[in-house]
């Protein structure tokens, strides 16, 4: 007589998280970072370009792309692939510990990845080609594949990418500085043609040709994703305690150096100077490079704050944001569903409708974000998950024995 499947190997966990087994740094910077999410792409799409900043910006446009440049643009997707490094090596913990054999870690996450890719073209297609989820559907099996059994010896390889980006960022800032020239370049950016689509069949088409090279562009970020693993196989923000002066240091100086960076591109994007089209894309490149270590300053600011909040107990806009967090994916899919209804002109089309869609985007954001707040804390009280995470946990483990 054959074993039943449950006494033949150990059952891998399928069951939410208990509340107490959370610890609150990870959800509060997911659900926090969405925000920084709904920021810069609800600017992308209402802008058509990217970076979502004003062109010909005037009045209050020109501080704001200044913020958008220091802290948004290219800061937030950095603080996406850590957070999603560090979620592989929570996920693999929390089934090792649950009995699952090495075999059955690496089987979960690649399903769980192989999922998350198929995700991504289905949000890349229909809502937006400034898709994520499939990069790091794919990075994520790559990751399974060839990192997530090494030992030590190979992850502390990962910080390394903390100094070789440094370098380059230095590089890049002297090749500003030492080739800067004035002139009338145009604030460098890159078109969405999808966003100005006159029906939603022709988007399609078109985010059908855009996220393919989108997604191709984002695979180097698996250096990214290998920090943020690091940092999760040492709990860094499960544990900030023990980190306190190493994550002093990688708040002060990661958003240091994504603002100094920066700053070149930022005074630009507001018209406060005027350089040569060289120099301008040597600007954009730099403020790029910058990224990371912005998202990097974020991640460590968040756990900070839990290390300070985590000694009183959670307040309502702790716990909403928190519960986003758990509820991350239902959340960033959420966005694209608004910004398609609010943005392109085969539905609402408000960016023509108004006198700075800059501007408008970002009311806009923090309204969305505002509002997938308020319905995670709901759910959060109700006991459910986000639909999208119940749907690619169903796809991922099956039906329950």
């Amino acid at each position: 007589m054959t074993a039943p499947a449950a006494l033949a190997e150990p059952r891998i966990r399928r069951g939410p998280v208990r509340p107490t087994e959370r610890a609150l740094a990870p959800d509060l910077a997911r659900g926090a970072m969405l925000l920084f999410i709904a920021l810069a792409n609800s600017a992308g799409y209402f802008l058509a370009s990217a970076p979502g900043v004003e062109t010909d910006p005037r009045g209050l446009e020109r501080f704001y792309n200044v913020f958008m440049v220091e802290f948004i643009h290219a800061r937030a997707f950095p603080l996406f692939a850590i957070m999603f490094g560090y979620g592989l090596v929570q996920l693999a913990r929390r089934q090792a510990q649950a009995g699952a054999t090495p075999g059955q870690v690496r089987r979960v996450l690649l399903r769980r990845n192989a999922w998350l890719f198929v995700f991504g073209i289905a949000h890349g297609a229909l809502l937006y080609s400034g898709d994520f989820l499939g990069a790091y559907g794919l990075i994520g099996i790559v990751f399974t594949l060839l990192l997530l059994r090494r030992s030590d010896k190979v992850h502390r390889f990962a910080p390394w990418y903390l100094a070789v980006g440094g370098i380059y960022t230095l590089v890049l800032a002297g090749l500003v500085a030492a080739g800067f020239q004035a002139g009338g370049a145009a604030i460098p950016v890159s078109p969405f043609p999808s966003v100005d689509a006159g029906t939603y069949l022709a988007s399609v088409g078109e985010r059908l040709t855009e996220w393919p090279v989108h997604t191709a562009t984002l695979l180097p970020m698996i250096l990214m994703v290998w920090v943020g693993a690091w940092a999760g196989r040492r709990r860094f923000l499960e544990e900030p305690e023990r980190h306190l002066p190493l994550l002093r240091w990688a708040a002060f100086g990661g958003l240091a150096v994504a603002v100094g960076a920066g700053m070149p591109m930022a005074l630009l994007s507001g018209g406060f100077i005027h350089v040569a089209d060289d120099t301008a894309a040597a600007m954009k490149l730099l403020y790029e490079a910058s990224g990371f270590f912005g998202g990097l300053g974020y991640a460590a600011v968040f756990g900070l704050l839990a290390h300070i909040l985590t000694r009183k107990p959670a307040g309502l806009v702790v716990t909403a944001v928190s519960a986003l967090g758990q509820r991350s994916l239902s959340g960033y899919l959420f966005q694209s569903v608004a910004w398609l209804v609010l943005a392109t002109p085969f539905f609402l089309g408000l960016d023509d409708r108004v006198g700075s869609p800059l501007l408008v985007s970002q009311v806009c954001a923090l309204a969305v974000w505002a509002l997938t707040v308020w319905a995670a804390y709901l759910a959060h009280r109700r006991g459910y998950r986000g639909p999208a995470e119940t749907l690619l946990r169903r796809l991922t483990y099956g039906r329950k024995r």
